[in-house]
């Protein structure tokens, strides 16, 4: 089977884990602050690394205190856990539709959506691709409300001369296996404002607070710890982040690899009439996580089932959120954000990681083209 993604993991990459393992160090230690560092030369911005992408967001909407009351406008094409984690604090979801090409917040119904008791606008890069981020920047700045942007799919892509971790307030990554790069399971949570990201990083580090300067209980010594507001342990240990070290190193040649899978499937596929290939604004680089092609959406389900039986191995990214169950008891209902519902009915996404091979990219191309004429 040719999956729709994978990892690439090289001998220099086992070598840095089986080194912490034969360290001093497993959990946290010396390699999380270099990590981090690392990480801050890609994205720009200061980072914390954290367990997972969605431990990255529930320590986004606790650093800009999400509350009882609050409402985030988030997009409905992405994972659940943009919404989730949010929802955890007792805010109030708010959707706004996707545009059409690039399944990315709409900044007009961003804009539409916009109440006195907006907290955040949550920007996903949905497939690598980043958000406009220039009008959502300016709609936060103008309204006084925080702007996150959900870079799970886009570590190593470029806005406008930016990199992705420049530009909001605050932004998230995920390590997963199959995203641009891998921890086995982490992420990070990179911010341009110092004390939204110590915020972050409190919470996760189970809100303990280390500084004496700030006790509010004195006299108890030095292994004296306390908490002020309650935070979850969402530590990266020093395993996961030898392996991201190691894999920071060939980001780009990630990056280049899957622009040559992109321009490839973009030119055989162009001009296939059952066909639409995602396109890409002129001024962004992006580091490319998925190839999010649209088909007929009556034929969908026959040529997704037909690949999986060819062995390859496509998958659908995503359900609009607002369709789970979890949303419908909240009186959300099909139909109200068409450009996502769309979007969905039509999207399948096709192989692509670092590694795929020219057969087996010819494979899926000459499968697709059958299928689709």
């Amino acid at each position: 089977m040719i999956p729709y993604g994978r990892h690439s993991i090289n001998d220099e990459d086992i070598e840095a884990v089986v080194a912490v393992l034969k360290s001093d160090w497993l959990t946290t230690g010396p390699l999380v602050e270099l990590f981090e560092e690392d990480l801050k030369k890609i994205v720009g911005a200061p980072c914390i690394t954290v367990s997972s992408g969605t431990a990255a967001l529930h320590c986004a909407y606790a650093a800009i205190g999400l509350a009882p009351g609050d409402e985030v406008i988030t997009p409905p094409i992405t994972f659940i856990a943009t919404q989730a984690t949010a929802a955890l604090f007792g805010a109030t979801v708010v959707f706004a539709d996707v545009q059409p090409d690039t399944a990315n917040i709409d900044p007009q119904a961003v804009a539409d959506a916009i109440s006195p008791r907006t907290k955040a606008i949550v920007a996903v890069d949905y497939a690598g691709h980043p958000a406009n981020l220039e009008e959502l920047r300016g709609l936060a700045d103008r309204h006084g409300i925080y702007l996150i942007e959900d870079a799970s799919h886009s570590i190593g892509s470029i806005y406008k001369g930016r990199p992705v971790g420049s530009i909001a307030d605050i932004t998230t990554f995920s390590f997963f296996p199959t995203k641009n790069l891998t921890t086995g399971e982490g992420g990070a949570v990179a911010s341009i404002h110092p004390e939204l990201l110590e915020r972050a990083k409190r919470f996760s580090r189970q809100g303990l607070v280390r500084n004496p300067n700030e006790f509010r209980i004195p006299n108890q010594g030095a292994w004296h710890q306390e908490v002020h507001e309650f935070g979850l342990n969402y530590r990266l240990p020093d395993i996961l982040c030898a392996l991201g070290i190691s894999q920071l190193k060939r980001l780009e040649d990630f990056k280049a690899k899957k622009r040559a899978i992109f321009l490839t499937y973009v030119q055989q596929l162009s001009d296939i009439k059952g066909i639409e290939v995602p396109s890409e604004s002129f001024d962004v680089s992006v580091n490319w996580h998925l190839f999010p092609a649209r088909v007929d959406p009556h034929k969908r389900t026959t040529i997704y089932s037909s690949l999986r039986n060819a062995g390859i191995g496509v998958q659908v990214n995503y359900m609009p959120v607002y369709w789970h169950p979890v949303f419908q008891n909240m009186g959300f209902r099909k139909g109200m954000y068409p450009n996502s519902d769309l979007f969905y009915s039509r999207e399948i996404s096709l192989p692509m990681y670092s590694s795929l091979g020219k057969e087996e990219l010819n494979k899926v191309i000459s499968t697709v083209k059958d299928l689709c004429v």
